[in-house]
């Protein structure tokens, strides 16, 4: 027998019958729980395709994505609505992103006051708000809907494991009514003062509802992570969420850069392949396109290059803030980032031999693998 602070006596196997703190940690034991796929691995070819099964309790298939370098943080999770189907109100508390892969529909979210009901399509980005119950509606009768979904489950499951709490609140919250911009109106630029960044200010945008990342033309120049790199940041304003997205022209390719664990990547126009690694370790290449999404994992160099016709873009959504490591800034290139001049000559030579393939040649200037500080003149920045 064992006593406990005296008075509750209990023996050895019922302590140990008590004990979770076990692997699997909560959310896998949830996830697995579902008994829908679970893909895993470094990158996932085409969203659009991928095995789904049938979730009975929110009446549409769907699967996990538990990606290398986002287990245990980030949930990232594919929706399939039937078409002309509306799925079962749902009310979450957490922040979650969703990203359209594939239709057009609408959601209908209700707080404490009035509902609100916006329209999305391909490539449309916005913020299901915590504590809100929320409808998806298929607005196409002849085809579904494929939506990825991106929140923090994972990482807060594991100090509050009880999957009730956080699907069965009954909190009432209203973050629709904020006497000022509707909710989803469009999104606002702002620079914001940040002295790690060599030109001092950071361009971001603040909104909830992005029509269509794969048309977005608000850029700022981002050339810090190669010639002629373009980028925009998103701010979800009253949320710990953000993204960015990159777009860099035809022919080129990004400088091989690392961070923290968890950003998770989607391709909404391209087709290129990326190089990750682990310092001192085997290079893994993968191909992407439209409807590609792949994680670098933990202080994982990554490279991105461009092979198709016209600029390529990547979205990613970002882990919590105390994860990013110097993600979009450079705090020691040789530590961080490497600069063309400095990478291994494989890098430039598999580029090329890739271009060869189709009939191409690489657009980088021969300066650029000379001069690590080398940029294309404004004029012709694109």
């Amino acid at each position: 027998m064992v006593e406990i602070s005296g008075a509750i006596q209990t023996t050895v196997s019922d302590i140990a019958s008590s004990y979770v703190r076990s692997r699997p940690w909560p959310y896998r034991r949830w996830m697995s729980s579902i008994g829908i796929p679970i893909h895993k691995g470094y990158f996932v070819e085409d969203l659009r395709t991928i095995e789904l099964g049938w979730w009975p309790e929110r009446e549409c298939n769907a699967a996990f994505l538990e990606m290398m370098g986002s287990e245990g943080m980030s949930e990232i999770r594919v929706t399939e609505i039937p078409p002309g189907k509306t799925l079962p109100p749902m009310t979450f508390a957490l922040d979650e992103v969703v990203y359209v892969i594939e239709g057009r529909g609408l959601t209908t979210i209700a707080g404490s006051g009035p509902k609100k009901t916006f329209e999305w399509q391909k490539h449309s980005m916005f913020l299901i708000p915590r504590g809100h119950t929320h409808q998806f509606t298929n607005m196409q009768g002849d085809r579904p809907v494929r939506l990825l979904h991106y929140n923090c489950l994972p990482l807060v499951m594991a100090t509050l494991a009880d999957p009730e709490f956080f699907f069965k609140s009954d909190e009432v919250v209203d973050r629709l009514s904020t006497g000022k911009d509707e909710f989803y109106s469009a999104a606002i630029a702002a620079q914001i003062p940040d002295a790690k960044l060599t030109w001092g200010v950071r361009d971001i945008w603040f909104g909830n509802f992005f029509p269509d990342m794969r048309a977005w033309d608000k850029l700022a120049a981002h050339t810090m992570r190669g010639i002629g790199t373009r980028a925009v940041y998103v701010q979800f304003p009253g949320s710990e969420m953000a993204a960015h997205m990159s777009v860099f022209g035809e022919r080129t390719y990004k400088k091989a850069h690392r961070h923290g664990p968890a950003f998770v990547i989607v391709i909404p126009d391209g087709d290129g392949y990326s190089i990750m690694w682990e310092e001192g370790k085997e290079k893994i290449v993968f191909p992407w396109q439209e409807a590609s999404l792949f994680v670098p994992p933990n202080r994982w160099f990554h490279q991105h290059f461009n092979v198709g016709e016209g600029s390529a873009r990547y979205l990613a959504f970002h882990p919590p803030v105390q994860f990013e490591g110097w993600a979009e800034k450079v705090e020691d290139r040789v530590k961080d980032q490497i600069e063309f001049p400095d990478e291994n000559p494989w890098i430039r030579q598999k580029f090329e031999e890739e271009l060869a393939k189709k009939g191409k040649i690489s657009a980088m200037p021969e300066e650029a693998y000379i001069d690590p500080d080398y940029q294309l003149p404004a004029s012709t920045d694109s």
